[in-house]
């Protein structure tokens, strides 16, 4: 059995959890037999080999012309060039992990007109949340159901349009908006005033994605739940949470940690440097309070250059602030050792996390997990047991807690004794081996 495997993106760029869940199933999926080939959008067509695994960049148009490049069925030349890889390689079934420009429903429509079989694995709230995050007015839990007139008023409200004047724009009638849908006029006027057919067309192409593929994967609960809100038939779905990627014997030693003279808390992060993460909240609840006795080493990640601002505003927040570090990425088999050497991993998230698999690494390095009380964080950490859980944007919120693990060390002793060996990746890819094969034989 062949499968090919179709990330956002691959090494050598930054790779995020889901790349690194894409290689690790590729190489467990390998111990049983399957033959697994890695294929990822980029700006030229390559081929390499990374950890044992095959790897194909497609070549995707560079240029962005009009907002319908980035909210329809996807980039035509990229689709072209996968359709040539899949004339090449001849796979048994190809299993999507990402729904963008460049991982489109384009690519699926090429498989299926070779009557190959699609798996989507949903591995972020961006495959159904045009917002992004699915926190509605990105305050609340949206309960997912996706409304063209509430999630365009949403999402200019994100761009930063008044909610009044958003809601009002979410109004206007289609024979308006949709003639501007392929327009090259640029500047959040005319964004704001296409939002509303753009919201459309995506509605429409998920909708047809959800249909065309044969099989949805959900890595967490309320992933399921919101599929299921949206009309995606039950039977289609399978719930398969993510598993530890790495193996004891796949580990590098950890990189050598700033020596500390004094008994402060240690704090780890790992993950991107994009807003969503919610580090501004973490940095702004130690400097909160000048003597808490605190250490936070930031290794953070850089998938987009939307999230150089980013970065650039952390670098402001953190200047002068020297209990705050910002490293550079680690490798993924540095992740577990390095966990290893300090006192707890922060998980600020503002979004919905679908794992984060960050949680599985720190409970396999043994160190309990403080995060916000959302999404797949709160479905991981039990309260209380083996993390503590915070209400996610408020830096009050998180300086107390910070401030009471600071004063009662015990508490720290007992999350950390309570913490348990996550599930293997070897799990996960036993599961998606049975997925795959049921879907062979009703082919």
């Amino acid at each position: 059995m062949k499968i090919i495997h179709v990330p956002f993106c691959f090494y050598p760029d930054p790779m995020g959890g889901t790349e690194v869940y894409v290689e690790a199933l590729g190489r467990h999926l390998s111990q049983q037999g399957i033959s697994s080939l890695i294929a990822a959008p980029a700006l030229s067509n390559q081929s390499y080999e990374y950890n044992h695994l095959p790897v194909h960049r497609f070549a995707i148009t560079p240029e962005i012309r009009h907002l319908a490049d980035l909210y329809g069925p996807g980039d035509h030349q990229g689709a072209l060039e996968f359709a040539k890889l899949l004339d090449a390689e001849q796979p048994d079934l190809v299993h999507l992990h990402a729904f963008t420009r460049g991982v489109s429903l384009r690519l699926v429509k090429a498989a299926k007109a070779r009557s190959l079989p699609v798996v989507f694995t949903y591995h972020t709230p961006t495959v159904s949340c045009i917002r992004g995050t699915l926190l509605r007015w990105g305050e609340e839990v949206c309960d997912g159901v996706i409304d063209v007139a509430t999630c365009t008023a949403c999402t200019l409200q994100s761009q930063g349009v008044p909610r009044g004047v958003a809601e009002a724009l979410a109004q206007l009638p289609p024979m308006l908006t949709k003639p501007l849908a392929h327009t090259t006029l640029k500047g959040k006027l005319w964004t704001a005033l296409q939002m509303r057919a753009m919201v459309q067309c995506r509605t429409e192409v998920f909708q047809e994605l959800m249909a065309e593929v044969d099989h949805v994967i959900a890595v967490c609960e309320w992933v399921k739940k919101v599929l299921i809100l949206n009309q995606v038939p039950e039977a289609k779905i399978s719930l398969i949470r993510q598993g530890l990627c790495h193996e004891p014997s796949e580990l590098s030693p950890a990189l050598e940690t700033v020596g500390q003279t004094d008994d402060s808390l240690r704090l780890i992060f790992l993950g991107r440097l994009d807003r969503t993460k919610g580090l501004d909240v973490l940095v702004r609840a130690i400097k909160a309070d000048p003597d808490l006795k605190v250490s936070l080493d930031i290794y953070g990640v850089l998938q987009a250059d939307s999230q150089d601002d980013y970065q650039h505003y952390l670098q402001g927040l953190i200047h002068g602030e020297p209990r705050v570090a910002l490293k550079a990425p680690l490798r993924s088999d540095q992740v577990i050792t390095t966990l290893q050497t300090y006192d707890l991993l922060a998980i600020p998230s503002q979004w919905l996390e679908t794992g984060p698999m960050v949680v599985l690494e720190a409970f396999a390095a043994g160190i309990p997990v403080v995060g916000s009380r959302l999404g797949g964080i709160a479905e991981l950490v039990t309260d209380g047991v083996d993390g503590l859980l915070v209400e996610p944007d408020s830096v009050q919120g998180w300086t107390g807690l910070l401030k009471s693990l600071c004063r009662d060390r015990q508490v720290l002793a007992k999350l950390k004794s309570s913490v348990g060996q996550p599930e293997s990746m070897q799990r996960v890819s036993t599961l998606m081996a049975s997925i795959y094969s049921d879907m062979l034989c009703r082919k």
